[in-house]
């Protein structure tokens, strides 16, 4: 039996030109993923908190980079730009400082950036970052650790002062000693969730999606004195006219809030924050401004200099998802009542129309007439005073 001609071999390549190697199959997991989200936080130029049409206005402006764009107001967004990295011909630093440009160029905002391969490692580098910086965590694991190691165990998104004094009684006051302490020892602390989630975060670890037009878990609101206030009645009422428009603007957007928290800035610029669980998921105006009262009472200022005063209600979930308690109280039905029509008439004749009366203050009320001297006839109607 003849066997087959072979086929002819191949030419020789040209002179110069070398051979290429074959080259071997590479595992999608073998590259290196590049950090490439964004935390960014807008301050005005003069270092104050923007405004809702500003805010619109750069959720617009990320939009030319990036559909995957999960706003946190009043001032903070977090985006995902992995997907535009090749498009932009840049690397996420590269992208975030076209951002910085062109905030502050258009809009004159000032931006603080953090970039991270992740959510958490992003928010954190945006902290650590000082005001109009732009900031990035590296990929790798020893990076990562290195960045976390010395920092508190208060500075992870999601723990509260409470977790954090669980931890430092325990002597886990630093992310790297809890990154390095056993899952089972946190989950005996913490309880089986909040200490699988803490070792994760502490390792850097967070799965957490860049949600596109996600619901807001926080709505926040800012009272800035025109000078430094003195005087705790003051800023009391000013704590009062922000519940009160916190409650409008959560039952507006059917939502409830489980905590509220805090924030006051002195005159030296530092500031103090602490966060009180609401008894229940509420929007109701009276039991925010009671939790707001509690918390300005329990930080004790005497002759501190407040510069502003800001509340912020987190955790928020859906109106309709929240258990309520019932009392047999009927003047809580009234309240909730007078409530309900409050919001119709501020949303007919518009949110500044109905306010509380206590917001006024002693100089916004009118005063009642005098009362006539002792041993004289009051004046009739029409009676010309002398």
């Amino acid at each position: 039996m003849t066997p087959a001609p072979r086929p002819p071999a191949l030419p020789p390549e040209p002179s110069g030109v070398p051979s290429r190697p074959s080259a071997a199959p590479v595992e999608p997991s073998a590259a290196p993923q590049q950090p490439g989200m964004l935390h960014i936080r807008f301050r005005a130029a003069d270092d104050t908190p923007v405004s809702a049409g500003d805010f619109e206005q750069l959720l617009r402006l990320l939009a030319r980079f990036t559909p995957v764009i999960e706003a946190l107001p009043p001032d903070a967004v977090l985006a995902d730009v992995r997907g535009a990295l090749r498009y932009f011909d840049r690397d996420a630093a590269g992208i975030a400082e076209l951002v910085r440009l062109r905030a502050l160029a258009w809009h004159g905002v000032r931006c603080t950036i953090g970039i991270g391969a992740n959510p958490l490692l992003a928010r954190m580098a945006a902290r650590a970052a000082a005001p109009g910086e732009i900031r990035a965590v590296p990929e790798d694991t020893e990076a990562v650790a290195a960045f976390l190691d010395r920092r508190p165990a208060s500075a992870l998104h999601g723990v509260g002062p409470a977790t954090a004094r669980a931890l430092c009684a325990y002597g886990l006051d630093s992310i790297g000693r809890v990154a390095a302490a056993p899952p089972a020892t946190l989950q005996r602390i913490l309880g089986a969730k909040t200490g699988r989630l803490v070792y994760e975060r502490a390792r850097g670890i967070d799965p957490t999606p860049v949600t596109p037009n996600a619901a807001a878990r926080s709505m926040g609101a800012e009272h800035r004195f025109a000078h430094d206030e003195l005087d705790p009645a003051r800023r009391r009422r000013a704590l009062l006219s922000l519940a009160d428009d916190l409650g409008a603007r959560m039952r507006a957007s059917g939502q409830v809030a489980r905590a509220l928290t805090l924030t006051v800035r002195y005159a030296d610029r530092s500031t103090t924050t602490r966060t009180r669980r609401l008894d229940g998921p509420t929007a109701h105006g009276p039991a925010l401004t009671g939790a707001a009262y509690a918390l300005h009472a329990a930080l004790g200022l005497q002759r501190a200099r407040v510069r502003s005063v800001a509340l912020r209600a987190e955790d928020l979930c859906r109106a309709e998802l929240a258990a309520r308690q019932l009392t047999f109280d009927p003047s809580d039905d009234k309240a909730h009542r007078i409530e309900a029509a409050v919001d119709r008439a501020k949303a007919r004749f518009g949110a500044g129309s109905v306010r509380p009366a206590a917001t006024l203050g002693p100089h916004g009320r009118t005063p009642p007439p005098p009362l006539p001297p002792p041993g004289t006839k009051p004046l009739g109607p029409g009676a010309a005073r002398p």
